[in-house]
This record gives C-alpha cells, structure tokens and sequence, in this order.
C-alpha cells in the first residue's frame, strides 16, 4: 500500500481549507451580480462585505478600508504608485525604497520608473539594515518616498521590525507600505500598529482560494489611484466584477485563521524539531536566518554542495513535498535573490523551504523526519558511487 504524502509547501500556498470550501461553493451555487440592486445582488454583495469585515479583522484595520484584489502581486503592484491622494490633495513621491529581500512584485518596483526605485540592504540574517534606510530616508531631503518592506520573508521567514521601519520613514515624511502575505494567519497583524499606511494580503497562504487577495489601507485620508479603471466596483479603488466566490472563500479562512491564531504561535516547537531533524545531517548544513526572529512554521536550510532541485526531489520521492527556497520559472530553480542579498552567495542554489501550517499534524513531521534520513543517505550513497 501506497505511503501517504506529507505537505511542507505552504509558503506557496497553503491547502484549501473546509470552511473556505463551502463559502465558496454557497456562493457558486447562488446567482447575481454585487453590483445589481435586486434580491440576488443584494446577497451576492452580502457575502463581500461579510469576507471583508472577516479580513479586516484579521489585521485590524476597519472594513471599508479593504480593497479585494486579483491576489498579493497586484495587491503590491498598486501599492506601489508614485502618486497618492492624501486628504483630497495629490502628493508626488520621489521614489521608492524596497527591502532587498522583497518579493520580486516588490522589486521590480509596480508603478515607479526603475530609475526611481533603490534596494534597502540587509543584514546576513536577512534584516534591514535601519542605519543605511535612515540615510536613505536623509538622501531624498524632505521630499516624500514610498518604502515598502515586508512583515515577513517567504523563503528565510524572517520577520522585519517594521514598526521600527514606519517610525522612521514617516518622520521623514515618507508612506509606509508593508507586504504581510506570509505572516497574516500565522503571526498577528495588526495594521494600527505596524503604523504601516498599506498593507498586501493573500487569501491562498491562510488557506483560502487562488487568485484573491486584498490591500488594506490604514485610514481612509490616503488613497491610491485604481490599477484597473472602468466601473466603480470595490468604491473606485479596483475596476471589474468581483469574484463573489472568491472572496467569500477568503473571508471564511480570514475567520478560521483569526481564530486559530493562538494556536499558531505553538508552532515554533514543530519548527524547532525540523530543525533538529536537518542540523542531525552533519557539518555542511545551513538554516538560514537562525539567528532573527522568524515565522514559526518556516525553515530555510541549505546543504553544501547539493542543489536544491536535487534535494527537492529526493524528499518528494520519499512523500515530502517542499519547496526550493529560490523562484521558479518554467520548471527551472533560480539563484535565490534573498540568500544574495543575505551574502550567502555560494548557498544560492542549495536552499531548499519547509513550511507548514493550520492542516499539518505530529504525524507529518515524522514522516518529514522519516523522508529527510532516506533521502540525505540516497545522496550519500550516490556520491560515493560517483567517487568510486
């Protein structure tokens, strides 16, 4: 009989949960436009507003200032705009400032001119370096920017101090923008605090659907002009017909999420056996950003000398389904920007992620156990076969 299979790819996208699953087969089921003033749009716009009160409360921000999107990357790329309308006046920025870590949506600047976009460095834990972001922030002399620096990194989990990082920007006269698609549902979020003025969200990584996610404002003063004009869905902030059934789903793990926090933060104990599970593998191992504060449910580790996509498919042969710790294209695993930045240069193509979430039990981490010994002793056998 067939072994089952453990999931430790959650970072890409967390399992679909059940109450997620049949908000959106409720709304599937039911007919109407949100935007028709009949009966049935009246219920379709019911339950938007529903998963938006649910989102909002996620990350503690005030319904009215959620904005559903097509998902994280165009949550980010409408953040990032050189122009904004703070109460009713329009402000130009005069460039961008991103965390060099950033999802690549962040780093190829949205809406800015390249020419007017810099890197924020890190540390070698995948930090931001406050000290060059304050002469930064000094170099521009008054004039208003935009820095955006994630909550939480998707390959390392390092968390960033953003706090720290708005008190900064904003008594410069900067906006603050914050893309907090993998710490929301696992960590707490909280918008008023961060003092961040944008917030990205994903429904897919609390184990909502594909394809929708949201930008939070943090008061209804500063406002973005649309990335997609026509019709005055989402009140003029996002053009088109909204995915009734999407957004139901994410509002339904918005609310799982939320009330499962608590239990989230347990996870460490689970991140700090995996842990063990890889440092066990001998010298030549690597866990990045140990020494900084992180997810607690995300592990980035490298071997020496092994390829990610090596590794990668060793564990999925043994019914482990992890992540590269570097992007993806067309099949294909790439340096991982984040370890460069990080100055572990000759770790860029070794580092392999494991990530888990509200579904994964004790039983999976045994089989992860289980799955890490068999395949690190197939890459030994292989190398010494090569080396006979």
């Amino acid at each position: 009989m067939a072994r089952s299979r453990a999931y430790f790819d959650y970072n890409a996208g967390a399992p679909l949960r059940p109450a997620a699953r049949d908000a959106m087969v409720e709304a599937l089921a039911a007919t109407g436009n949100a935007s028709s003033a009949h009966a049935e749009g009246r219920a379709a716009r019911a339950r938007i507003e529903d998963a938006r009160a649910a989102v909002a409360d996620l990350v503690g921000a005030e319904p009215r200032n959620v904005t559903f999107v097509g998902g994280g990357t165009e949550a980010n790329v409408t953040a990032l705009s050189p122009r904004l309308m703070v109460e009713g006046k329009p402000v130009e920025l005069a460039g961008l400032l991103v965390g060099a870590t950033e999802h690549l949506s962040v780093l190829a600047g949205g809406r800015f001119p390249a020419t007017e976009v810099a890197r924020i460095p890190v540390n070698g834990e995948g930090v931001v370096d406050l000290g060059t972001l304050r002469d930064q922030l000094d170099s521009f002399a008054g004039r208003p920017v935009l820095v955006s620096v994630m909550l939480a990194n998707n390959e390392t989990g390092a968390i960033q101090p953003v706090a720290e990082i708005a008190r900064l920007a904003h008594a410069s006269g900067a906006y603050v923008h914050c893309d907090a698609v993998q710490a929301a549902g696992r960590i707490p979020v909280d918008i008023a605090a961060l003092g961040v003025d944008f917030l990205s969200l994903s429904a897919h990584k609390l184990g909502g659907p594909q394809g929708v996610g949201a930008l939070v404002r943090a008061r209804e003063g500063v406002t973005l002009p649309p990335l997609l004009t026509g019709g005055g869905q989402e009140r003029n902030a996002r053009a088109g017909t909204e995915s009734v059934a999407a957004i139901a789903g994410f509002g339904a793990a918005a609310a799982a999420s939320a009330t499962e926090l608590p239990a989230a933060a347990g996870w460490t104990g689970w991140r700090k056996r995996i842990e063990a599970i890889v440092a066990a593998t001998g010298p030549g191992t690597h866990i990045l950003s140990a020494g900084a504060e992180r997810l607690p449910q995300t592990v980035c580790v490298a071997l020496e000398g092994v390829a990610a996509e090596t590794l990668l498919i060793a564990l999925d042969l043994n019914g482990v389904a992890v992540s590269a710790g570097s992007a993806c294209s067309s099949g294909k695993v790439s340096p991982s920007h984040v370890l460069a930045a990080m100055g572990k240069h000759s770790l860029q193509r070794s580092a392999v992620r494991v990530s888990f979430g509200w579904a994964t039990s004790e039983a999976d981490i045994d089989r992860f156990e289980e799955a890490w010994q068999a395949a690190v002793a197939g890459l030994a056998a292989k190398r010494i076969v090569a080396a006979a």
